[in-house]
């Protein structure tokens, strides 16, 4: 790894690993591990109400990350929401949220969509308890083994309990609380989907109320004035110069100017008092200028008898009905860039058939059970047709089943017993019966929506250029304006620009005025802020739904300019499921004992051939009818990454593994062994030695096959103008052949975790931006090392762990549409850049009257600002059609 050589390493790892796992994934790969205690480190997620811009989301983290105690801080701005990793023993939510309101913008606290591991119960039967009496049952919960944490309200007579799996379950939970009360499962309602009803609901409200004045104010000020009774009509002057019409317009304004406007009031003052600027204070300026001009027209006109001015309330009026179609508009829109999560968080049904089975195996009962209630261990009836409710492994029965919608594969696959079922996928015939494997947020479900939603979070680098123009978007712009509102009035009081350019019953300022005002309210910096993240989160959502589980922005990004992909041999470009074809001796020990020491040492190393050898071991000695005799203890076990492993086998000392081992060792190879390596080696055959006290004994030749599509999705990259290398553990003739066999010209064998690791830097010194493929612990180091990391997802959790990308389904077709649709994406990204910035650099200079003097053409205020909410809506429906995105035709089936 780079950098120091006393540099830690924190590794977040999935819920079925254990630290003590990890531990020995990375000493494996070949790292010194030192264990320390991190500090607690609790995480919040808000929903943020307020957000226009970058700006806004640049505001509440800087607030945020002034909080003493808070350690990171993620804004975003299209899934408005953040995410907050804090030490609780220093600052709790109360504050955070605090912190975030006296920024200027609301916040509610939210909690995953899959709530992890917590069971919320309600009281039922009683409306009224005592705090003492909830603080007793709250310390009762808190007593049972399992039980973290118990969350009470009063007021409503619920509880939040949550339990560690491991212990105790929430029927357990449930039963010791209904001993003494009447107890009910409830479901606490989504925030997320919630808050954004309730955004869509209150844009909509505003919007038609807002119709309810502006209509009125156009008809008045466009339409009846020009139809000769009604025009004469509202011509009508109440006093001096004040006609009806305008008493009539000033009435309708006003509500919608303080009332239905007033969200940009408050918008603004708070923009103002962190010293920044936002689209509210642009809307905010415009309109204020538009109405109070009016409001002095009125004044003149009711106390002159010669005045005769013009007031703008229409554009007002207008102008705020406009930007609330916008964001109603958008916000619309912008719920549909997370349909895929949603999609993903409904999968799981609301209910399962739960068996209860004797000591035999024999079924005593059935019960449909809510699927919040099922626990580890439990057995479940699957019908036909119906979804898996949780993660689990078949222990009856047979059935084929769609995993259609986690991994994307249309074709069902058939599952026997023993067979591993993902919760969410449906069981398309059979019966089956499953043991519950994983729940609650230790589930493949949940965990592909955390990493969605940690995705939609994250901040791509292509977003810099937003937040950077955005620091002086908003202070341009108002000077723009000034500008334009005053050139035009100098010009036009010089007498430079002729007379008859200035439209009837308008002056020269008034003129200017609306020049100005058209000036404010046409530039849109939320179409830039909104241009990247909304794209992310299709993109992510999109993959997700297509098997491919791509963790934030910046994955997305990198993945776009790769060049060369690095494969790993064993489980990335095989099936990873090898098997030993042959089996020799060369000494006199019997089979029996061969057999016998190699079930003891590889029993103790979780590598696929280790696997591959005990079962072939176990089978040949079933076959004849024996049983593993060798009760000698293992002693001083060690393994040697990249060549095998070593122990004491009661006083014999062994060694399992390739000629690397042997070698390393002082173990001599015979003739007669040398000829049985080089025949199967070019065969793409894995040969494993096993030597006692210094003596090959005997070996066996492992083949894996080579996955169908490897060759093909070879090809396909070539043809992307993608380098494909192959780096390996194995030794050079099977490395030689297996690349041979899928079309990889380039080869690096023999190799361990830390040197394939270099061997990616290598390569990225010499310019090349590298995505490495894996699946093994002994690939986390090149994962970490690559720009781009892809996990295979059948591989192991610390893999996983360390990659940007998960291919779910272990396709390697899936690495073709990781880095297509990071193409797609990146180009969408720019696509809206270029309209975000092309409609503000065309929208600005056309509304300061750029064409008036050639044309005869001006962009009233009004229109002005129906152009930039519909430049918002544009960039939101333009990242919506990377939806549509299908696997490039030329490799799908």
């Amino acid at each position: 790894m780079e950098g120091n050589a006393n540099e830690d390493l924190i590794i977040p790892f999935l819920q079925q690993s254990n630290g003590e796992t990890v531990k020995e994934a990375m000493e494996v790969a070949g790292f010194q591990i030192a264990e320390f205690l991190e500090q607690d480190i609790a995480v919040c997620r808000l929903k943020i109400k307020g957000m226009s811009c970058t700006s806004c989301s640049e505001a509440i983290e800087s607030s945020l990350l002034i909080v003493e105690g808070v350690k990171k801080a993620v804004v975003g701005l299209a899934l408005e929401e953040a995410k907050i990793n804090y030490d609780p023993n220093i600052t709790n939510t109360n504050q955070i949220i605090e912190a975030v309101v006296d920024a200027g913008f609301e916040a509610d606290l939210i909690g995953p969509e899959i709530d992890a591991n917590k069971v919320h119960i309600k009281l039922e039967g009683i409306n009224f308890i005592s705090p003492q009496d909830m603080a007793s049952i709250k310390q009762s919960v808190e007593s049972l083994n399992g039980v973290n944490h118990v969350e009470t309200n009063t007021e409503e007579c619920r509880l939040a309990i949550g339990y560690d799996p491991n212990f105790t379950g929430p029927r357990s939970i449930m039963s010791f609380i209904s001993a003494n009360y009447q107890a009910s499962l409830y479901i606490p309602e989504r925030k997320r989907d919630t808050e954004r009803n309730h955004e869509i609901k209150v844009y909509r409200n505003l919007f038609l109320w807002s119709c309810l004045f502006s209509i009125p104010v156009f008809i008045f000020s466009m339409v009846l004035p020009m139809i000769p009774p009604y025009g004469n009509w509202l011509s009508y002057k109440i006093h001096n110069m004040l006609t009806i019409g305008m008493f009539l317009r000033w009435i309708l304004c006003t509500p919608v100017q303080f009332f239905i406007g007033r969200r940009f009031y408050v918008g603004s003052y708070h923009a103002l008092r962190r010293k920044s600027a936002n689209m509210d204070v642009l809307v905010a300026l415009g309109t204020n200028a538009a109405y109070f001009y009016s409001i002095y027209t009125i004044i003149k006109a009711l106390f002159s008898d010669k005045f005769e001015g013009q007031d703008f309330f229409e554009t007002s009026t207008m102008l705020i009905s406009f930007i609330l179609l916008g964001k109603y508009l958008e916000s619309t829109a912008k719920g549909k860039t997370s349909a895929a999560l949603a999609k993903l968080t409904d999968l799981a049904p609301d209910t399962a058939c739960l068996l209860t089975m004797n000591n035999e195996g024999n079924i005593l009962s059935e019960t449909e059970i809510n699927t919040r209630l099922i626990e580890r261990n439990d057995v479940l009836k699957i019908f036909p047709g119906s979804k898996f409710p949780v993660d689990g492994i078949v222990i009856n029965g047979q059935g084929y089943v769609n995993e259609s919608m986690i991994t994307g594969e249309a074709t069902p696959v058939v599952k026997n017993p023993g067979d591993r079922v993902i919760g969410g996928t449906v069981n398309e015939n059979g019966c089956l019966l499953i043991k519950v494997t994983h729940v609650g947020s230790e589930t493949a479900l949940s965990q592909i929506v955390q990493i969605v939603e940690a995705a939609q979070l994250a901040r791509a680098p292509v977003q810099k250029l937003a937040d950077q123009i955005s620091k002086f978007f908003v202070p341009a712009v108002v000077l723009a304006a000034v500008v334009t509102w005053m050139g035009w009035f100098i010009l036009g009081v010089a007498g430079i620009y002729p007379k008859s350019w200035i439209p009837k019953a308008m002056d020269e300022f008034e003129l200017a005025l609306q020049f100005g005002i058209s000036v404010l309210v046409v530039a849109c910096p939320c179409a830039l802020g909104l241009a990247t993240p909304t794209a992310v989160m299709v993109a992510t959502g999109k993959g997700a739904s297509q098997g491919v589980l791509i963790k934030g922005g910046n994955a997305l990004e990198k993945a776009h300019k790769v060049n060369t992909v690095v494969f790993d041999k064993t489980g990335t470009l095989t099936i990873g499921k090898p098997e030993v074809v042959s089996a020799v001796l060369f000494s006199r020990i019997s089979m029996e004992e061969f057999c016998d020491t190699a079930i003891a040492v590889e029993a103790n190393s979780e590598h696929p051939i280790a696997k591959a050898v005990v079962k072939h071991a176990k089978n040949r000695l079933q076959n004849h009818k024996s049983q593993t005799t060798n009760s000698a203890a293992v002693k001083d076990f060690e393994v040697h990454p990249g060549a095998g492993v070593g122990c004491k086998v009661g006083s014999k000392t062994v060694l399992v593994g390739n000629k690397k081992l042997m070698r390393s060792f002082n173990v001599s190879l015979s003739p007669e062994v040398e000829t049985y390596f080089s025949d199967n080696e070019n065969l793409a055959r894995t040969c494993v030695l096993l030597a006692i006290d210094g003596k090959v004994v005997g070996a066996v030749a492992v083949s894996d096959p080579v996955k169908p599509e490897a060759a093909r999705v070879v090809s396909f990259l070539r043809s992307m103008s993608i380098r494909s290398i192959m780096v390996t553990g194995d030794n050079w003739a099977t490395a030689t052949a297996i690349a041979k066999e899928v079309g990889i010209e380039n080869v690096f064998a023999e190799t361990d975790p830390l040197g394939k690791a270099d061997r990616i830097k290598d390569l990225q010194a010499k310019g090349m931006v590298v995505a490495m493929v894996g699946d093994g612990i002994n690939d986390s180091p090149a994962l970490v090392a690559a720009d781009v990391g892809m996990a295979i997802g059948a591989g192991t959790d610390v893999a996983i762990e360390a990659a940007d990308i998960v291919l779910i389904k272990s396709n390697l077709e899936d690495v073709i549409t990781a880095i297509d649709l990071s193409k797609r994406t990146i180009s969408r990204i720019r696509l809206n850049y270029v309209w975000a910035l092309g409609y503000n650099v065309l929208g600005v200079p056309v509304a300061a009257g750029i064409l008036f003097p050639f044309i005869g053409i001006r962009l009233p205020p009004w229109l002005a600002g129906a152009c930039m909410a519909a430049s918002s809506v544009s960039v939101v429906c333009s990242s919506l059609l990377l939806q549509t995105y299908k696997k490039p035709f030329a490799y799908t089936r």
